[in-house]
């Protein structure tokens, strides 16, 4: 006999993500009430479901469940619920831009695999690049190659690309460096890759576009912004007001960043540093709240965290919510919890994606979401970095901007931000990254620093027109850059 395939499901109302406070409660809603963490469905519904039937989560006892059962019990479980919406667990991935290697390299006629070594050393003082991913492809086109990780030498081990020309060398350093990027190579044992170090008022381009706010003028201020993401900090320039952590089966109360991906871009919006010792964010007054979605070692954020984050940041009063995530099938529950945040008057700005001029991704491609193109700007970060192959045409009215090859493009763009070569904070230092990831929470900031002096609609109550009131006042603070539409919706925030 097969064993049962297991799938995780959540429970919905038939309209929305919760039953209203105020709504009857009928006889579906009050069994849904009863469906608790860790019990078992055959224990609250009758009809044949197996112990094998438990809720996992939930967000209340009029909100959504997170179930887990065979796929075989399914129609059972329909039967028994006919006025809630079952939608399958699915999830989104973080939309940092970096390149990795898809399949091994295939043997070349007459030569056998052979392994090589490279040794990575920091600009000027040789001390040792650690903990650098660095990808070599020998068929860039089908993304062929290997990669593997600098060691406490700076020394990294190749297994099997020794005597075969390289295509295109990547080098990603975790904290405090450039990337590097090279075409057309061949690796010789030893070979010796010197990685630049980052300095904190490099003009990278958020600080072309966006004069940080000087110490104590209150960029920001009085508006509260959610960061859905991998968690944030701890980091020095990083001020966090509040935060929770919805990844079923975590500790609620740890939001701390599990990778990287989210203290970049909570730092981007917000980070009080001042260069040459710090960064600044483009709204350092905001009051900051951190959720992480995503778990310990887990590259996917479940739409049922993401849901239970978006409708506890409406609860925390957050105004603006950033979700630089994306890549995944469109989804009920998502939009569903985006309409209820714009129900409760708080947008959210999400990123288009990081798929090469493909059509924007879920769930920044909803309707209500405001999404978020990349851009970039040359001479904005230095040439032999990973960021040389992201100039791409359709270029803007100034020559030097770009829109990024790597963001994704189409009728569903609403704004388009820097997003290349972007120095923020990370754990443990700084660093920068790319990506539509980047280039969302320029916007998300550059919102919140515009909406923090209009007062009159802050004060609005929090329901669809406040929602619509924000959205429209920042219609008038958006100018083009010569992309056009397709590219960059209607153009980028200025302060």
């Amino acid at each position: 006999m097969s064993k049962p395939v297991y799938h995780n499901y959540i429970l919905l109302p038939k309209f929305g993500v919760r039953f209203p406070d105020n709504a009857p409660g009928s006889d579906t809603q009050q069994t849904l009430a009863r469906l608790k963490p860790n019990t078992q469905l055959d224990d609250v519904l009758d009809g044949n479901l197996t112990d094998q039937a438990v809720v996992l989560d939930s967000t209340g006892q009029r909100g959504a469940k997170l179930v887990r059962l065979p796929e075989s019990e399914l129609a059972d479980l329909r039967a028994q619920l006919p006025g809630l919406r079952i939608v399958p667990e699915v999830f989104y991935y973080p939309q940092r831009w970096q390149r990795e290697v898809q399949r091994k390299p295939g043997p070349l006629q007459g030569q056998v695999r052979t392994g090589v070594k490279i040794v990575l050393k920091e600009a000027k003082s040789g001390k040792p690049v650690v903990g650098a991913v660095v990808v070599a492809f020998t068929n860039f086109d089908e993304r062929e190659g290997e990669q593997a990780t600098s060691d406490a030498q700076g020394v990294v081990r190749f297994k099997s690309i020794g005597n075969r020309p390289i295509d295109q060398l990547y080098i990603y350093p975790k904290v405090g460096y450039w990337s590097f990027w090279k075409q057309k190579l061949t690796i010789k044992d030893n070979d010796t890759f010197t990685i630049q170090p980052v300095k904190l008022d490099y003009q990278d381009a958020k600080n072309f576009f966006y004069s940080a706010a000087a110490e104590g003028q209150p960029a920001g201020r009085g508006v509260k912004v959610a960061v859905i993401d991998t968690g944030a900090g701890p980091h020095p320039d990083l001020n966090i007001a509040g935060g929770a952590c919805t990844v079923t089966g975590d500790d609620p109360t740890d939001f701390s960043d599990v990778d990287e991906h989210g203290t970049h871009v909570s730092g981007i919006v917000a980070a009080r540093g001042i260069p040459p010792t710090g960064v600044r964010g483009a709204a350092p007054e905001v009051e900051l709240y951190a959720y992480r979605v995503f778990g310990k070692n887990n590259p996917g954020a479940s739409n049922f965290a993401i849901i239970k984050a978006i409708e506890q940041a409406v609860a925390d009063g957050c105004d603006i919510i950033n979700m630089s995530l994306g890549g995944g099938p469109s989804d009920d529950a998502t939009e569903d919890a985006i309409s209820f945040a714009h129900d409760n008057g708080t947008i959210c700005f999400v990123a288009t994606g990081n798929d090469g001029r493909q059509p924007v991704s879920f769930p920044a491609s909803f309707s209500l979401s405001l999404a978020v193109g990349a851009m970039g700007r040359k001479g904005t970060f230095p040439a032999n970095t990973t960021d040389a192959p992201n100039v791409a045409a359709p270029y803007g009215t100034d020559k030097k901007n770009f829109v990024a090859a790597f963001s994704n493009i189409g009728p569903d763009v609403d704004f388009i931000a820097p997003g290349v070569g972007i120095v923020s904070s990370v754990p443990g230092g700084y660093a920068p990254l790319s990506g539509t990831s980047m280039a969302c929470p320029m916007a998300t900031g550059v919102a919140a620093r515009l909406l923090s002096v209009e007062k009159s609609i802050l004060s609005m109550p929090r329901n669809a027109a406040r929602a619509e009131a924000m959205v429209r006042f920042l219609a008038t603070k958006v100018k083009t850059l010569g992309f056009g539409p397709t590219f960059e919706g209607t153009g980028m925030l200025f302060v």
